[in-house]
């Protein structure tokens, strides 16, 4: 039967601590903005004090707590699981300590911190924490979804001009994507009832699982961008592919995650937008006669 509320494992327990109490720096840090020291890793892409404040935080609360785990993470060198005695799983936390970091910066209150666990090649266990808004979504496999003390279901759309769809827009520093991912919008921009973009694909992945989303697709993504919020999306009803609908969305970054209902639809629209020949061809005027 499945648990009427969740009871977390002692591993999600720790991941749900160590994300408030990240948060709650993150949360002193974006008061102080003016403050804050900022770089700029390449075109658009930001990285901030924030950001390794809230890494240091996640990763000496769980490798204390579990320090036979790995830890991968977004602005540092990977922690490798320890090996010794192999009969025993394989596990690593995949953690992205602030997802939205141009948001955070720039003062809109919309960013996130998000930790998955993976063992033996399995995502486990997620949280994907929304800290200005203090929602923090939760799931263990085949234990579903949560929101506090409710659990969490996908939307019941089964028509497009009936659903709200995620995206996430490519940056500047990745011209090659931009042909592609116009033709994907346009296609989506023609039957959906509306579009966001709200720039924190771990967020987007958890609207999805909440219901307020009934599609979100993005490229070019980061597996901690998506690992977390991915387990959600399942454990909530949902399917979450690659975008031509192949299962390694994760490593590669391309994500489609939906209803379930409508996926094959978007499957079919993505395909077709993303064709070469699938710009519209001008046609040829005639010239006029004297």
């Amino acid at each position: 039967m499945p648990d009427r509320v969740l009871e977390p494992s002692k591993e999600l327990k720790e991941i749900i601590g160590a994300a408030e109490e990240a948060g709650a720096g993150l949360i002193r840090r974006f008061g102080a903005r003016d403050r804050l020291v900022v770089e700029l890793k390449g075109p658009q892409d930001f990285v901030s004090e924030a950001d390794r404040e809230s890494e240091r935080t996640l990763r000496t609360r769980l490798l204390r707590a579990f320090p036979s785990h790995g830890f991968v993470t977004e602005e540092s060198a990977p922690v490798l699981p320890a090996l010794a005695g192999r009969a025993a799983p394989v596990s690593r936390f995949i953690v992205d300590p602030l997802d939205g970091t141009t948001n955070f910066v720039r003062g809109i209150p919309h960013f996130a911190i998000a930790v998955a666990l993976e063992r033996d090649g399995e995502i486990v266990a997620g949280v994907v924490y929304d800290v200005p808004k203090r929602e923090m979504f939760v799931a263990e496999r085949g234990r579903g979804a949560w929101l506090g003390g409710t659990r969490l279901q996908v939307s019941t759309d089964r028509e497009l001009s009936r659903a709200i769809v995620g995206t996430g827009i490519p940056h500047a520093n990745a011209k090659a994507r931009h042909a592609k991912y116009l033709a994907m919008l346009a296609a989506a921009m023609k039957e959906a009832a509306g579009i966001r973009r709200f720039a924190a694909a771990a967020i987007d992945l958890a609207y999805v699982a909440a219901g307020r989303f009934a599609v979100f697709f993005e490229m070019g993504l980061s597996p901690w961008d998506v690992a977390a919020g991915s387990l959600l999306v399942q454990e909530a009803g949902g399917r979450v592919t690659e975008p031509d609908g192949g299962d390694e969305y994760i490593a590669r970054g391309n994500v489609l995650a939906t209803n379930g209902h409508l996926h094959p639809r978007m499957l079919k629209m993505l395909a077709r937008a993303s064709r070469p020949d699938a710009s519209p061809k001008r046609r040829r005027r005639k010239p006029r006669r004297a």
